[in-house]
């Protein structure tokens, strides 16, 4: 275990070998799932995984199906996104000496990392259905059906309580991020019973499994240079 200090907290990580590639493991709830997704120090993680030079950010999610097209049980890569958190802090450019960004966020998560991930599911057979639009909510309740109703009228396939601003910040440090969604649940309005957290965490046992295995099989394609856009999102203030 590695404590990294941060000017926003200091983040417990991981650093191994996997595939011959040099990793970095972060759990960002922390140890036993401390913080629930509202207070999750957002900025600190991402600071810390780039300040130790990682470059490309693979993450996972547990997320609850809004669509027919995706099932309990399913591997799914976020596309695009919706933003419906309230509270988070979502950059690290806040004026003064720190400047402003306004981000480009019009390809939210990595193509070229993305692609590596459909590579390394063609190559084990494992299942993950590319193009879904991810709403992000504050948490830590779980949603309305009149809610649901009404992010399935903008577009959105599949709910979580993390990827934003995960996602918004590693764009603003250059990075690249691809997230790989695992459809826990049904939401509220579309599945037959009432949610539970212990219903995600039972879903998790089985994903999790069948999420490392992609992950691994990632790492074994994956290129450490970024030819992609990424690492030219911040160029206009110029500081990293």
């Amino acid at each position: 275990m590695l404590a990294v200090e941060t000017p926003y907290g200091t983040v417990q990580l991981m650093v191994g070998k996997l595939s011959g590639l040099e990793i970095v493991f972060l759990s960002r709830h922390g140890r036993g799932h401390a913080a629930p997704p509202h207070l999750v120090n957002y900025r600190a993680n991402i600071w810390a995984l780039h300040s130790l030079g990682v470059r490309k950010i693979l993450a996972t999610a547990a997320v609850g199906s809004l669509s027919r097209n995706y099932h309990l049980g399913e591997l799914v890569l976020l596309s695009q996104f919706l933003d419906f958190t309230k509270s988070r802090p979502q950059t690290y450019y806040e004026g003064g000496d720190q400047g402003v960004l306004h981000v480009d966020m019009t390809e939210p998560y990595c193509s070229s990392l993305k692609q590596d991930v459909l590579a390394a599911s063609e190559k084990t057979g494992i299942v993950v259905k590319d193009g879904a639009c991810y709403v992000c909510t504050e948490g830590p309740r779980f949603e309305t059906p009149a809610e649901i109703r009404m992010f399935q009228q903008l577009g959105a396939d599949v709910v979580g309580m993390t990827s934003v601003p995960e996602v918004v910040l590693a764009r603003e440090l250059g990075m690249c991020y691809a997230s790989i969604g695992m459809v826990t649940n049904e939401a509220a309005g579309i599945s037959d019973h009432r949610l539970s957290h212990a219903e995600v965490t039972e879903s998790l046992k089985t994903l999790g499994e069948k999420a490392a295995r992609l992950l691994q099989a990632t790492f074994e394609v994956l290129s450490p240079e970024q030819n992609c856009w990424c690492p030219a999102a911040n160029q206009e203030v110029g500081k990293f």
